[in-house]
């Protein structure tokens, strides 16, 4: 990727991976082309987003008029801190694994393809959620195509195996080599390949599940002989809950985001009840924006108490915020 990149950029290029539809992808690749710093190492990067910009415009173009398709709607909303999906071949446990972590209810079953449609839950991490998405299995045969656009907007891919299984470990390799083949992969952290802008790779743990039952170790020392990951492992077993706290750690601080509780003037305590999430180096600003659309314009000053202040410092909006921050506006009226 090009050197010295903005954050305006990098946040242009996070909004591109998650576009849902042509029209979304056109407006982040004409930010990120007018927001990349424009030297010599970003030559070749500039070339690609105008190239994919031109493309993306065609595609664009050459529907319009065609038969809109009807059926379902399979796009889930974004909510939460951010949103984890999960992905695996059949009766790997992420159904099991959602229900342990939220209040959702998929069907569990010990047969496979048991989860036919992509299934959503919020998942408490202190005083925080995040998504989780349940998916239907992947197989050499089946995969649903809405995944790729649940891949590349997530900030995390929970890829779960089943161990215990004796196909678990091909069922593992038949997923990687579903994903390796397309422009949507998995990889141990997130971004656009610096060659292609079209070629996503989304940050991957691999799910260890049935940690539980006797023979876990043995098929566990097979699959790091046959399957070779350059993932981060948890073993768990989303039946008994065995490894699942430290996972549920891992998935938030994979989120990348802080909390902040903001406080009213008038006011001698905070809200505390419900913080807002922010993405790590945000600003006052950016909390203003998620607060009231016309709140940055507004801004005026802001006090702020943390770690990174004496407690009741006045800031301005550029202020880099951190996690557990309290904030205090004040906004022209």
């Amino acid at each position: 990727m090009a050197a010295n990149l903005t954050p305006q950029y990098l946040k242009a290029e996070e909004e591109y991976r998650r576009a849902q539809t042509p029209e979304e992808e056109l407006r982040w690749l004409q930010v990120m082309l007018a927001e990349i710093p424009k030297h010599k190492a970003s030559e070749k990067m500039q070339v690609m987003l105008k190239t994919k910009i031109s493309d993306v415009k065609k595609e664009i173009e050459s529907s319009k008029g065609a038969s809109k398709k009807v059926g379902k709607s399979v796009k889930i909303p974004r909510q939460g801190a951010g949103t984890c999906v999960i992905i695996g071949g059949p009766n790997a446990g992420k159904s099991q694994l959602l229900s342990f972590y939220t209040k959702a209810k998929p069907e569990v079953a010990p047969y496979p393809f048991t989860t036919q449609t992509a299934s959503p839950g919020m998942m408490a991490w202190k005083d925080v959620f995040v998504q989780l998405i349940d998916t239907p299995p992947i197989t050499p045969d089946f995969f649903e195509s809405y995944l790729y656009g649940y891949i590349r907007g997530a900030e995390l891919v929970l890829l779960m195996v089943d161990l215990g299984d004796d196909d678990g470990i091909q069922q593992c390799q038949d997923v990687l080599d579903r994903l390796q083949n397309t422009k949507t992969r998995l990889a141990p952290e997130s971004g656009l390949d610096e060659d292609d802008v079209g070629l996503s790779y989304t940050k991957t743990y691999l799910v260890l599940n049935k940690c539980d039952l006797p023979d876990f170790q043995d098929r566990l020392d097979l699959f790091h002989e046959f399957c070779k990951t350059p993932f981060r492992e948890f073993c768990v077993s989303a039946t008994d809950g065995t490894g699942t706290e430290e996972l549920r750690d891992a998935i938030y601080e994979a989120m990348n985001v802080i909390r902040v509780y903001t406080k009213q003037p008038t006011k001698k305590a905070p809200d505390m009840d419900k913080p807002f999430t922010l993405k790590a180096g945000d600003t006052i600003f950016d909390l203003c924006d998620q607060i009231h659309k016309d709140y940055a314009s507004r801004f005026k000053s802001a006090r702020v108490w943390g770690e990174g202040v004496h407690d009741g410092t006045t800031v301005k909006g550029d202020y880099v915020l951190h996690d557990c921050d309290i904030v205090e506006l004040t906004i022209t009226m």
